[in-house]
């Protein structure tokens, strides 16, 4: 009886006992910084990154004005009501609803929706035939790429010879789809609904260069091609476009919303990721699939430890490190289980000068964020060493 009394008293002291509280998951983006170029729908981009716990560095490399006032604008418009076009090719929702807001400003709204009405309406995209559908229109026909070259195709099989083509702009011209029409005998009249124009304060688009150049990006995504345009052109006029090409080559992860806002990327041989619907929500899990799968998972002194952009990852528990301690562990990380001097701990320091006691200062610091200070080892008289330890079972945690 007595034996039974001790052994429900230590089930229930077992039972009482405080558990060591579990490590919070690790969000998929966590630990990495990805800089955003939108102009439009950036906040809503933004936000989904950060759900999904990405630091976010915002830096709008365009701006889009629109030209309800534009007498240009007006004048086609007022051409195209007199003298209907035999197709009509509208390029973006945003565009297109800005055309007939435009035109109903004027008083020609209903002119110009009953010659659209009348003509053979192409949408580039499932944005832009929601746009047609709202304004009481239906589209003949659109791609399912949201490709333009798919519609040149389509037109140019259809024969264009004589035919007026009315082509809604989208910021930028079109020169190898007009050429290419007007080669084929067709009439093309462009409708200059918008323009993209340099942002007004190009502070965050260099802010944006310089963590580019200065590794402190992990991925950078682009939702349109004249973002993509604009920043490169940024960099050429500060210098520093070389460098720039080279970051995004091998370093910084590059995903586009689809394959057209890929393309002044891909002709600079700059690798390209875009998801297979082109919307932010898949954009953002493209970013969720690459980034972590290029860590690398190591076992060090009996922990699991993986190192993101500017955190460490220690046994599923996410562990924010101070940029010089990043520079530090990267530099041992190369070489792990080597052990790397102080003077070349020293040099991967950013702005160290040349005081060695700045690394032993950087790596108690580091030792300290990281929770677990026996992950790196000092070598009396060498420097130190990440303790891999390359036959450990990564899937158990150890302890200090």
């Amino acid at each position: 009886m007595h034996d039974q009394q001790q052994s429900q008293q230590q089930s229930q002291s077992e039972q009482g006992a405080p558990q060591e509280p579990e490590a919070p998951d690790v969000r998929p983006l966590d630990g990495f910084t990805v800089g955003v170029t939108a102009a439009r729908r950036a906040q809503e981009l933004g936000t989904l990154l950060e759900r999904r716990g990405a630091q976010v560095q915002h830096a709008p490399a365009l701006r889009i004005v629109p030209l309800p006032d534009d007498t240009e604008l007006l004048a086609v418009t007022q051409d195209l009501v007199d003298s209907a076009p035999d197709v009509v090719v509208a390029t973006t929702a945003i565009g297109f609803r800005g055309w007939i807001e435009a035109a109903e400003g004027w008083g020609l709204g209903e002119a110009l929706l009953g010659r659209l009405a009348g003509v053979e309406l192409l949408a580039r995209g499932p944005k832009v035939r929601g746009a047609i559908r709202a304004a009481g229109l239906t589209e003949k026909w659109s791609p399912a790429s949201e490709s333009m070259a798919e519609v040149l195709d389509r037109l140019l099989e259809e024969g264009v010879s004589g035919r007026r083509i009315a082509l809604q702009l989208h910021g930028e011209p079109l020169p190898g789809f007009v050429e290419a029409l007007r080669a084929g005998g067709a009439e093309v009249v462009g409708v200059p609904v918008y323009r993209w124009m340099p942002p007004e304060d190009i502070g965050p688009v260099d802010r944006l260069l310089d963590a580019l150049t200065g590794g402190g990006l992990d991925a950078v995504t682009f939702t349109s091609a004249p973002a993509a345009a604009s920043l490169l052109r940024r960099a050429e006029e500060r210098g520093i476009r070389e460098e720039v090409l080279a970051a995004l080559r091998h370093e910084v992860l590059t995903v586009c919303v689809g394959p057209v806002t890929a393309l002044p990327l891909q002709a600079l041989d700059i690798p390209t990721l875009q998801p297979e619907r082109f919307r932010l929500g898949p954009l953002v899990q493209v970013l969720c699939r690459e980034l972590p799968g290029r860590v690398e998972s190591l076992p060090v002194a009996g922990h699991r430890v993986e190192i993101r952009g500017h955190a460490v990852v220690v046994n599923g528990a996410l562990r924010p490190v101070p940029p010089a301690g990043m520079a530090l562990l990267r530099a041992l990380a190369r070489r792990p289980g080597w052990v790397v001097s102080r003077a070349d701990l020293l040099r991967a320091l950013p702005g160290a000068g040349r005081d060695e006691h700045a690394v032993e200062t950087a790596m108690a610091r580091l030792r300290v964020a990281l929770g677990a200070p026996k992950l790196i080892q000092t070598v009396v008289k060498r420097g130190y060493r990440l303790s891999l330890d390359p036959h450990a079972d990564t899937d158990k945690y150890g302890g200090e």
